[in-house]
């Protein structure tokens, strides 16, 4: 969640993840029926409420209290089991993974590894055109079921062993792949969620099924709220609260008027222009924590005015990104110059060199010499509180290349999400990402390589592929890094995006609430947070 993935705010946590009222809500000012009974938690409007295409982290919020992951991750960011007893393999490649008896699926079908294997085997397939697909192409046979007509419509490399135990095969070693399994692709689906085999049932999506500490509470009211309540039979760490309400808002600073006033319980971001006054407006409720976040500005490389490197780094170099960092978000993020978030094993600083060095004279030299374009449009997502930087970045695109800047703000992150996929001209565009799980892949290879699940850019390296994939195929996490670190190398000499800030977590919370925690992948601990 997850923390992870495509982030709709502008003040991302620091991871990954990023993936936000007096006015309230988008779709109403109502609360939940019992207010007190439940959390009141803002997110955006989700793309998506599917485990396997949920690749955005207002979804992936929603889906946390409605799954229990196979593992989650510890202080160090290592994996321990929680809805799986055990995942183990000998070599890396063939895994074994054995459930925990007594979950069960909240209209009460017990959970079995046929939950997990019809789950994956979906959003693998091809023709479903899940989002998340990318996360199962180290399994065996997963070519198989790609294009338009498949060869296989389930993937050769999971087995079942018995009722709570199944194996999966990887086409190539894999070190990470434990570490995979917590993110929100890996979850299972219940029979009932698909209305024949393969084939996902109407309106599931409305109110999803899953086997976590909460359930639905009706269904998905589109740009107003997702409810949920507690789950009593759920076998793992009960939560202390009834219920949440995960209130969606189109404006951030709407959500912020709504803290203020106590009529919503949880802001996970902070809006920029209330920065200033947060820590005086809500005193120790204001609180911020690590994050996984990385923040870009994305090229459709696909597109002529864009397709030189040339021109890329000479818009990296026009833009001050430690001024923007200081004068709008009030030093609440760090500058970002390389690829990769400092929460996880491999960073290393500044791996973009002179692409990240603030030099206007050098950036229209190269500019000019590379032919870019007269006119360049950045292009946002208009309820993630984006607008003052973007005025920013614009601002400093004029004075030091001499071109015309506009932005254009899509009214919602899934509106852009869907042009980008689409491929439509939208200029330049924003991007946030949160981590789906704690590896230095994670920040690579969904974005960056020519199949990954968030490449919206139209980058493609086969070098940089091959790297990737010597990496996965890596008997330790040290050999591991070094084929990722060079494959960031790469893209420093490419620039597909430029990195602009990491996050961190600035969240705020009403009087009515107490032990609020985001963590580094943009999510509210559901099972800790309570009525104060």
């Amino acid at each position: 969640m997850r923390v992870r993935r495509l982030a709709a705010w502008a003040a991302l946590p620091l991871a990954v993840t990023l993936g936000l009222t007096a006015c309230g809500p988008g779709g109403g000012s109502g609360g939940a029926s019992d207010p007190d009974a439940a959390v009141r938690i803002e997110i955006a409007e989700p793309q998506h409420l599917v485990p396997t295409n949920t690749n955005e982290t207002s979804g992936s919020q929603v889906l946390s209290a409605l799954f229990s992951p196979l593992v989650d991750y510890d202080e160090a960011n290592k994996p321990h089991e929680v809805a799986a007893e055990s995942v183990t393999s000998p070599d890396n490649k063939v895994w074994t993974i054995k459930l925990k008896p007594g979950y069960t699926f909240h209209n009460g079908e017990k959970v079995t590894a046929d939950n997990y294997v019809d789950a994956w085997n979906y959003g693998a397939y091809a023709p479903n055109g899940q989002n998340s697909s990318y996360f199962f192409e180290k399994i065996a046979g997963y070519d198989d079921l790609q294009g338009e007509k498949p060869k296989a419509e389930t993937l050769s490399g999971l087995e079942k062993v018995d009722d709570l135990t199944f194996t999966v095969t990887l086409t190539e070693p894999y070190v990470d792949f434990k570490t995979m399994l917590g993110y929100t692709a890996f979850y299972p689906l219940p029979e009932a969620a698909f209305s024949a085999p393969g084939v996902l049932a109407e309106g599931f999506e409305q109110a999803p099924i899953g086997q976590g500490p909460f359930k639905m509470k009706g269904t998905w009211q589109h740009d107003a709220r997702v409810e949920v309540e507690k789950y009593d039979a759920f076998p793992g760490q009960q939560p202390k609260v009834e219920g949440v309400e995960f209130r969606i808002y189109q404006q951030p600073t709407a959500a912020y008027a709504d803290v203020l006033a106590d009529n919503l319980d949880v802001i996970k971001t902070i809006p920029t222009e209330n920065l200033s006054t947060a820590a005086t407006d809500l005193g120790d409720r204001f609180q911020q924590s690590p994050a996984s976040s990385l923040q870009v500005l994305a090229f459709p490389t696909f597109q002529k005015e864009f397709s030189k490197p040339e021109v890329r780094k000479a818009i990296s170099m026009a833009i001050d990104r430690d001024e923007i960092t200081k004068s709008i978000f009030k030093d609440s993020q760090q500058p970002a110059r390389s690829f990769v978030s400092p929460v996880v094993a491999g960073y290393r600083e500044n791996t973009i060199g002179t692409a990240g060095a603030f030099d206007p004279a050098k950036a229209k030299a190269m500019y000019d010499a590379a032919g870019g374009p007269k006119k360049i449009e950045l292009s946002y997502n208009g309820d993630g509180g984006h607008k003052d930087w973007i005025d920013a970045t614009c601002n400093q695109l004029k004075a030091n290349l001499g071109v015309e800047c506009v932005g254009n703000a899509e009214p919602k992150f899934a509106d852009l999400l869907t042009k980008l996929k689409q491929k439509q001209s939208v200029g330049l565009f924003r991007m946030g990402w949160v981590m789906d799980y704690p590896s230095m892949e994670n920040y690579l290879g969904p974005l960056y390589s020519t199949n990954g699940s968030s490449n919206y850019y139209g980058y493609s390296n086969p070098e940089f592929d091959k790297l990737l994939a010597e990496g996965a195929r890596a008997e330790t996490e040290d050999a591991a890094i070094e084929k990722y670190q060079a494959a960031e190398d790469l893209l420093a000499h490419d620039l597909p995006v430029i990195p602009l800030r990491y996050g961190q977590n600035n969240f705020g919370h009403s009087t009515k609430v107490t032990n609020v925690h985001v963590d580094l992948f943009d999510r509210v601990d559901l099972l800790e947070i309570e009525l104060a």
